[in-house]
C-alpha cells in the first residue's frame, strides 16, 4: 500500500531526528553559519533590469548599436542648467565644454556628445536654460554601476557657472537598486517583531512562537547564498530578493505550524515526545514535504521565460521552498525533540488575561476553535449551490477589470516622486522636444547608396505616428536612423509603429530597438511561452493531487479553484495600480499600464501559495476519509482541523506581504500587496466557502478513480496517514443537513478524536 511504502521512507529519517536531535541541530546551525558567510553581498552583485528577451530583435540591435556606434545608445545624460544665462552664453558653453572633455576621459565611458558640440535641437531644452551631455557607460549592469558610482559624486551639483544633474537609464537602474535594499532592511524589521506577536497569539507559548521565526531565517540565509553563487554564472535581478524574503518567511511560517500543531496536537493527546515526533514527521512531515513540491513547481514554472527577470524568481522561489521544507524536517524536528513539553512553555497570552489557564483549559479552547470551523463547513454544505455559485460570482466579478489591462515597460515612474534620477527624467521629458526617450533606433548591415539610404528613410517617414527621422549615420556596412514618433513611449500606436518599420522592405538587413520594440519583443516572448508555463503548472498539479488523494476529480477542482481565488489579485492589479485608484494613499504614480512580466510572477506564486494551503485542507480531509468513509464528516474534520491554522498562516503572510508592500518601488508594492490579498482571499473565502460547498455538491464522485489508476495510486501515491486505514469506527457528526443530537455536537469531530489519541499511534 501507497502508505506504508511513503511511511518507510521517512523512517530512516524520523529515527535518526529523534536518536540524533542535537547532532541534527548542530550540522543545521554549521551550515547556516556558513550560508551566512557564503551570501553576504548579494544584492550588490544583483541587476535591476532582466525584462529584455536575450535572444530577440530588439536585443541584437541594442548590442550591435553599443559595439558599432555607442554615442547612438547613451545610458548616461548630464543635466545642465545655465540659470539665468542661457546656454548658449559663452562662458556657460566654454564650462560645459570642459565638462565633456573631463567625462569623455574618464576610464568605461565612451560615446560622449553634447549640445554645445553637435548643436542638436533634441539635446537643448525649449526655454534655453537647460542642455545634455549624453554618454555610455560600457559592460553590463554590473561594472556599469560601478562606474556610476565612481564618477556620479564628481559631477553632480555646481560645477562653475553650471548646475548639473545626473540620470539616464543607468541611473535611474542604480537608484531603483538601492531604494529597493533599503526598502527590504525596512520590511524585514516590520515584518519580524509583527509575525512574532501573531505567532505568539496563536501558539500561546514564547517558544513555540520562536521556532516558526528560525526556519524562516534559515531558508533566507540559505537563499542568500544560493543567489550569491549564481550571480557568478547568471544574471540575477534585484526585485528576486524581495520573494526570498516573503517565501522565507512565509512558507517556513506555514511548515512550522504544520508541524508544531500537530507534535503539540500528539503530545495533549498523551503520546511520548519520541512518539509524537515520529506521528508528526510521518504525517505532517510528509505533507510538508508535498507542499514544498507542488509550491516549487510553481516557480519553477517561471524558467522557460527567457527574461531573467522571471528567472530570477524562479532562482530563488525555488531555493526558499526547497530551503524552508529542509529546515522544517530538520532543525524544527531536533528541536522540537529537546524541548519535549517545554514547547508550551512561557505562555505570553496570561499577560493579556485575568488568571491563570491550565493546558486543559488552552486545549479545551483550541478544540472550541476547531468546532468553530466545523460548523462554518456545515452550515455551507448545507446551503452548498448557494455558496458555491455566489462566491464563484463574486471572485469573477472582482477579476473583471483585468480584462482592460494594458502592459507596458518599467520606467523612471517605479520610483517614488522625490528620486533624482526621477526628477531628471521629469525634466527631460517635460522640458525637452520630441519625446528624447521614446526615440526608436533602426540598425542596418549591407551595403547600400546614398540613394538607397535616402529612400528607405522617405518611406520610414511617411509611416504613421512618425514625427521626425534623423540620419542616417553610417560606419562602412553599418549605418542606423533615429526615428521619434508622435506619441508616448510605449503606447499602442508607437508599438504598432515597431512592427510597421519592421515590416517595410529595405535594401540591407534592418533591426528595430528602443523602449517600445523592447516592450514589443517581450510581450511575444511571454505570449510564446506561457501556454508551456501553464501547461507545467497545470499537469503536475494535477498529478501531484492525484498522488495525494487517488481522485480524478478533486486534481481538477483544485487547479479551477486555485484559479478562482487569484481573481480579486489581478482585479486589483488593474484598478488600482494602472488606473490609479488609491495611488495617493499608497504612494505611487500610476503609469497607465502594468509591467509585462510582473503578472506572470504573481500569478506563478499565488497559484502555489494556494497549493499550499490546499494540500494542508486536502491532506486531512483524505486522512479521515479514509479513516471513515463517511464524505461529509471528512469534509468537515478536515475544516476543522485546519482552518484556523490556514487562516492564522494566511494572516501572517499577508503580514509579511504587505511590509514588502510598503516599498517605494512600484512593482515591489504591486507584488507585495497583490499576493498579500490573493493569500488572503484564498484562505478566507476559498478554503472556507468554496472547497466545502463544492465538495458536498460533488458528493461520493469526489473520490472516484478508474482501475488502473486507482492501482496505481495504491502503489505510489502519498497519504497523511502512516498506514493502512483501519475500519470505520462508530458515527460521529449526524449527517448534514439533519439537527444534532445533542448541544455538544457541534463539537464532535474534535470530541471523537481527542476521545482516543492512541488511534493516530496504531495507525503509524
Amino acid at each position: 500500500m501507497s502508505e506504508v511504502n511513503t511511511g518507510s521512507r521517512l523512517g530512516g529519517w524520523t529515527r535518526f531526528v529523534t536518536a540524533r536531535p542535537r547532532l541534527s541541530l548542530l550540522l543545521t546551525l554549521v551550515i547556516t553559519a556558513l550560508a551566512v558567510f557564503a551570501g553576504s553581498g548579494v544584492a550588490d552583485r544583483m541587476g535591476s533590469g532582466g525584462w529584455a528577451a536575450p535572444d530577440a530583435e530588439s536585443t541584437y540591435a541594442t548590442k550591435a548599436l553599443e559595439r558599432e556606434f555607442p554615442a547612438s545608445q547613451p545610458n548616461l545624460l548630464l543635466l545642465v542648467d545655465s540659470g539665468s544665462r542661457g546656454v548658449d552664453d559663452p562662458a556657460v558653453a566654454a564650462a560645459a565644454g570642459r565638462l565633456t572633455e573631463r567625462l569623455a576621459a574618464e576610464k568605461g565611458i565612451t560615446g560622449v556628445g553634447s549640445y554645445w558640440q553637435t548643436k542638436a535641437p533634441a539635446l537643448r531644452a525649449e526655454d534655453g536654460r537647460e542642455a545634455l551631455i549624453a554618454a555610455r557607460i560600457q559592460g553590463d549592469e554590473k561594472s556599469a554601476a560601478a562606474v556610476l558610482d565612481r564618477i556620479a559624486p564628481d559631477y553632480r551639483g555646481t560645477q562653475g557657472v553650471l548646475k548639473v544633474a545626473v540620470g539616464g537609464p543607468i541611473a535611474v537602474q542604480h537608484e531603483m537598486q538601492e531604494t529597493i535594499q533599503e526598502d527590504l532592511l525596512r520590511a524585514e524589521m516590520i515584518a519580524l517583531p509583527v509575525t512574532l506577536v501573531l505567532l505568539v497569539m496563536v501558539f500561546g507559548s514564547a517558544i513555540a512562537a520562536l521556532l516558526p521565526l528560525g526556519v524562516g531565517i534559515v531558508a533566507i540565509l540559505g537563499t542568500n547564498a544560493v543567489l550569491r553563487g549564481l550571480t557568478e554564472i547568471t544574471d540575477v535581478s534585484i526585485f528576486a530578493q524581495n520573494l526570498t524574503t516573503a517565501l522565507g518567511l512565509g512558507l517556513a511560517i506555514d511548515y512550522a505550524l504544520f508541524i508544531v500543531r500537530r507534535f503539540r496536537e500528539e503530545l495533549a493527546g498523551g503520546a511520548e515526545v519520541r512518539d509524537a515526533l515520529g506521528i508528526t514527521l510521518r504525517t505532517a512531515g510528509r505533507t510538508v514535504l508535498f507542499s514544498a513540491l507542488t509550491v516549487a513547481v510553481s516557480l519553477a514554472a517561471m524558467m522557460v521565460f527567457p527574461q531573467y527577470f522571471l528567472r530570477s524568481f524562479a532562482y530563488a522561489g525555488i531555493a526558499v521552498v526547497l530551503l524552508a521544507a529542509a529546515a522544517a524536517l530538520i532543525l524544527l524536528p531536533a528541536a522540537l525533540m529537546l524541548l519535549g513539553h517545554r514547547v508550551n512553555a512561557l505562555d505570553l497570552r496570561r499577560l493579556l488575561r485575568r488568571g491563570r489557564r491550565t493546558a486543559e483549559s488552552t486545549e479545551r479552547a483550541a478544540a472550541e476553535e476547531g468546532a468553530g470551523w466545523g460548523r462554518v463547513a456545515k452550515l455551507v454544505m448545507r446551503r452548498a449551490p448557494f455558496f458555491a455559485l455566489g462566491t464563484t460570482a463574486v471572485l469573477v466579478l472582482l477579476g473583471l477589470p483585468f480584462l482592460g489591462a494594458e502592459f507596458g515597460t518599467a520606467d523612471y515612474r517605479q520610483l517614488p516622486a522625490s528620486a533624482n534620477s526621477r526628477m531628471v527624467q521629469e525634466e527631460i521629458r517635460d522640458g525637452f522636444p520630441g519625446n528624447p526617450g521614446g526615440g526608436l533606433e533602426v540598425f542596418t548591415e549591407g551595403s547600400a547608396t546614398a540613394a538607397q539610404y535616402a529612400d528607405y528613410r522617405t518611406r520610414i517617414a511617411a509611416l504613421p505616428d512618425v514625427l521626425r527621422v534623423d540620419g542616417p549615420v553610417t560606419s562602412g556596412a553599418h549605418g542606423y536612423f533615429t526615428v521619434l514618433p508622435k506619441g508616448e513611449a510605449v503606447s499602442q500606436d508607437t508599438q504598432q509603429l515597431v512592427k510597421d518599420i519592421r515590416a517595410e522592405p529595405a535594401p540591407f538587413d534592418t533591426s528595430v530597438t528602443g523602449t517600445a520594440a523592447m516592450l514589443v519583443d517581450s510581450q511575444r516572448a511571454i505570449a510564446d511561452r506561457l501556454p508551456w508555463a501553464l501547461g507545467i503548472i497545470v499537469v503536475v498539479t494535477l498529478v501531484l493531487v492525484f498522488l495525494l488523494t487517488g481522485s480524478v476529480l478533486i486534481p481538477i477542482q483544485a487547479v479551477v479553484l486555485n484559479a478562482l481565488s487569484l481573481t480579486a489579485m489581478f482585479g486589483a492589479m488593474v484598478w488600482v495600480f494602472q488606473e490609479g485608484h488609491l495611488s495617493g494613499p499608497l504612494g505611487f504614480t500610476s503609469t497607465g499600464d502594468i509591467e509585462t512580466t510582473v503578472p506572470v510572477v504573481m500569478f506563478c506564486v499565488a497559484f502555489g501559495l494556494s497549493m499550499d494551503y490546499g494540500v494542508f485542507l486536502l491532506s486531512r480531509i483524505k486522512e479521515e476519509y479514509d479513516r471513515s468513509g463517511d464524505q461529509e464528516g471528512a469534509v468537515v474534520f478536515g475544516v476543522s482541523r485546519t482552518g484556523g491554522l490556514i487562516t492564522a498562516a494566511a494572516v501572517i503572510l499577508a503580514v509579511v506581504m504587505v511590509a514588502i508592500g510598503t516599498s517605494r518601488v512600484t512593482n515591489t508594492k504591486m507584488l507585495g500587496l497583490g499576493l498579500a490579498l490573493a493569500v488572503l482571499m484564498d484562505a478566507m473565502v476559498v478554503r472556507s466557502l468554496l472547497v466545502p460547498s463544492v465538495m458536498k455538491l460533488t458528493g461520493k464522485a469526489t473520490w472516484w478513480a478508474p482501475g488502473p489508476l486507482r492501482r496505481f495510486h495504491d502503489r505510489f501515491g502519498l497519504s497523511e496517514s502512516g498506514g493502512p486505514a483501519p475500519a470505520p469506527e462508530a458515527p460521529r457528526d449526524p449527517p448534514v443537513g439533519e439537527p444534532d443530537r445533542d448541544a455538544d455536537s457541534d463539537r464532535n469531530v474534535d470530541s471523537d478524536r481527542d476521545a482516543d489519541p492512541d488511534r493516530d499511534r496504531a495507525r503509524v
